[in-house]
């Protein structure tokens, strides 16, 4: 008999693979896309705490800072009613149903105001009138999450709660009449003078609160008004009034 010979060159057939090796590359793949997820997912972790929290300590540290340094050109200024500092910081705004401390309040509602742990007035597309002002409306905005969240709470403020402003030489004390808990963030006209959406059709000292909702969004504004009811002059103490106390 004759033996049946091969070709010289020609290879004999890949076997294709079985389906326990098509098993394991299934496995391998999944493996590597779960590591893929997890390391995103610890990613996104840290960018989320770094937003919310971290931003926070860097801000409060600044704002710290900041109000350490009023407070003390305040201490060592002449006595008496001073020059309005705008650049440094105006005062500070004390809001107990808030639970968020003082606040320094600044010039300007641009980011890199706010993300220094502060509020600020507005500059534009309205002009903030000023506490010492006899009529306008004091208008303020800050952050409700991260680089400080100073308005994190907003909604905690009820109607007759107050709004502390300090400056140098005088305590501005406000009640909530009003708030609006979404408007548009193109919506100016809760910034005018008479602020008409309150309620109010004629000129007094007011104060409106501004900042994002919902929370963790940038979507819409929530707004709260307040009104002047007295003021007290600041005494060497510096006794804070009976609303703080």
């Amino acid at each position: 008999m004759t033996a049946t010979r091969h070709d010289e060159g020609t290879e004999a057939p890949t076997p294709a693979p079985g389906p326990r090796r098509i098993r394991r590359r299934i496995a391998a793949v999944v493996s590597v896309i779960g590591e893929l997820l997890i390391t995103a997912g610890l990613i996104l972790a840290l960018f989320v705490v770094y937003s919310l929290w971290w931003t926070n300590v860097l801000a409060d540290r600044e704002a710290h800072k900041q109000g350490d340094r009023i407070r003390k050109n305040w201490a060592q200024g002449p006595k008496g009613p001073g020059a309005l500092d705008t650049k440094d910081g105006i005062g500070f705004l004390h809001v107990p149903a808030m639970k968020n401390g003082e606040v320094l309040v600044k010039k300007g509602t641009d980011s890199d105001i706010l993300n220094e742990g502060v509020a600020g007035f507005y500059t534009k597309p309205v002009k903030s009138a000023l506490p010492q002002e006899k009529k306008g409306n004091f208008t303020l905005a800050a952050h409700r999450d991260g680089h400080g969240a100073k308005f994190h709470n907003i909604d905690k403020l009820k109607e007759g709660d107050p709004i502390v402003f300090e400056s140098k030489d005088t305590w501005y004390i406000y009640k909530v009449y009003a708030s609006l808990t979404e408007t548009s963030k193109y919506n100016t006209d809760v910034l005018d003078d008479v602020p008409k959406e309150s309620g109010k059709r004629k000129p007094g000292r007011f104060i409106t609160l501004t900042t994002c909702t919902p929370v963790y969004t940038s979507d819409y504004r929530y707004i709260v008004w307040g009104e002047l009811v007295r003021t007290e002059k600041v005494d060497a103490n510096r006794t804070a009034p009976k609303e703080l106390r």
